[in-house]
């Protein structure tokens, strides 16, 4: 059945088939961005995806043969000549130093056994495909596993900025964060990375909390308590968020206290506690993880081990530096960020608490040594506010569409400047990717506006035709420069 199409003249129109006409639309532009999703372990993604390969194929978490099948720059940095893992690659107990978390592994995990599964079936009526992990089929379901959480990240934001903005809005500004932002990179790219599961855990959480507040039931504070620990056990930061149910429910006491009927503050208290042991739950594959690999259920290698600076040094390059800060590189977060600054009277509240979450997000951030993303497109750490950005320029949206005499004008002039953004967004990442730019350390602007307008438009056609029918040999080829680049000595720039 057809989708009615909403008006976008001033009359009367029903928001939930509004709401339900654009999030069709968000599942067609999902599926026809499906052959950009790259199947390929790469870098830190070859520490979380061992941790699903591994105990699938393997039964264990052994890592080696990762270690060894990974891209030419981890592996050399890893292995000596004859393939063997450097001996300082173990820890206490002989396990390899992975220190990478394990959520994305968990929810790899469905595509990954229904990958195996076929393989094996496949195998059975005689066909040669290798069961181990590193063969296509592997590395396709993980890459589609990817884009699928970071779209259900994404269609999860645009209903939560449906609950305080028209779907127009909302549809264009997920639209807006989903092509215009550093999410896309690590959705299709590099889908082997965390970022986009951060975005969905996140949005998921968001959205349950919404739904829920301000009087959960004991159910639902152990349903919250689980996503809380999912949050935790993909991306330890997202642990901020846990802020939301924790400020929420100590307003609640300072109400609670004050009046006579105390049941309502004891069933508040045992939501909490539930909420806590949902949590820790959740959170044990992490912590038997760590028990294993590193000796301890707290121990979490290299995070522990650095000299974090709680001065947050880092605040202001965070956001400007050309060293991957996060508005000179994705600027339209800044209409984002500038969104949250004028909520309108519905969304205060929780714009309130959105904004607390994100502050303290970038807070841990700028006291992160390597606050930079090292080889990052744009500020990666910060894809995990996706969500919140999401509503921010949503309700900017909604805010400067009362400029224009009718949304029949708004909406098209919205989405041609959107468009703007999203095609030089996809020039500035076909630069990253091709390494035209440095991908670690601070860029040359003049060197990146100039690629923009001169090398981009003759060298982008013939490399998207390689990325799609000789993609092996493109991501050979960007190895290689990448190893070249790793090992030059550094550049100046102004």
């Amino acid at each position: 059945m057809s989708a009615a199409v909403p008006s976008l003249n001033n009359q009367p129109q029903s928001e939930s088939v509004a709401r339900s006409f654009y999030a069709k639309l968000l599942l067609l532009f999902f599926l026809f961005s499906l052959p950009f999703a790259n199947p390929i372990v790469h870098g830190d993604g070859v520490g979380y995806y061992a941790f699903v390969r591994a105990p699938l194929i393997q039964h264990n978490l052994r890592f080696e043969e990762d270690w060894r099948h990974a891209n030419l720059q981890f592996a050399q940095s890893r292995t000596l000549p004859d393939g063997q893992v450097m001996p300082q690659g173990y820890t206490q107990t002989g396990h390899l130093y992975n220190h990478f978390p394990v959520g994305p592994a968990i929810l790899w995990t469905p595509f990954l056994a229904l990958a195996h599964a076929g393989v094996l079936l496949a195998n059975s009526f005689g066909a040669h495909i290798p069961a181990d992990g590193f063969s296509a089929p592997y590395r396709i379901a993980m890459a589609v596993g990817t884009a699928f959480y970071g779209f259900l990240g994404l269609f999860l934001s645009f209903f939560i900025a449906c609950r305080f903005v028209h779907p127009r809005w909302a549809f264009l500004s997920t639209l807006g964060i989903w092509t215009s932002s550093s999410l896309p990179v690590y959705m299709y790219f590099n889908p082997s990375w965390s970022h986009a599961h951060s975005v969905f855990a996140v949005a998921l959480f968001l959205w349950f909390w919404l739904r829920t507040r301000p009087d959960p039931t004991l159910r639902q504070w152990l349903l919250l308590g689980l996503l809380g620990g999912l949050l935790l056990n993909i991306y330890f930061p997202n642990g901020v968020f846990l802020l939301l149910p924790f400020v929420d429910s100590l307003r609640a006491y300072w109400s609670l206290l004050r009046s006579p009927d105390k049941s309502s503050f004891f069933r508040k208290f045992s939501g909490n506690l539930i909420f806590l042991a949902a949590l820790f739950f959740a959170f044990l594959p992490t912590l038997v993880t760590r028990r294993i690999i590193f000796g301890g259920f707290f121990r979490f290698g290299t995070y522990g081990a650095l000299a974090w600076d709680f001065h947050a040094p880092h605040w202001l390059p965070v956001l400007v530096s050309s060293d991957h800060g996060l508005l000179i590189w994705t600027p339209l977060l800044a209409f984002a960020l500038a969104g949250l600054l004028f909520p309108m009277r519905r969304s205060k509240e929780v714009v309130a608490y959105f904004g607390l979450s994100a502050v303290a997000f970038y807070y841990v951030i700028a006291c992160y040594p390597y606050w930079d993303g090292m080889a990052s497109f744009g500020n990666r750490f910060l894809i995990s506010l996706s969500p919140i950005f999401v509503l921010g320029l949503a309700l900017l949206l909604e805010r400067a569409n009362t400029l224009f005499p009718s949304p029949r004008r708004a909406f098209p002039a919205f989405a041609l400047l959107f468009s703007a953004f999203a095609l030089w967004n996809a020039g500035f990442v076909y630069q990253w990717g091709a390494h035209l730019i440095p991908p670690r350390g601070p860029i040359s602007w003049a060197e990146m506006i100039h690629n923009q307008f001169s090398v981009v438009p003759r060298k982008l056609a013939h490399d998207l035709n390689s990325y799609f029918f000789r993609r092996g040999d493109l991501m050979h080829t960007i190895e290689q420069k990448d190893i070249e680049q790793l090992h030059a000595p550094p550049t100046p720039h102004p």
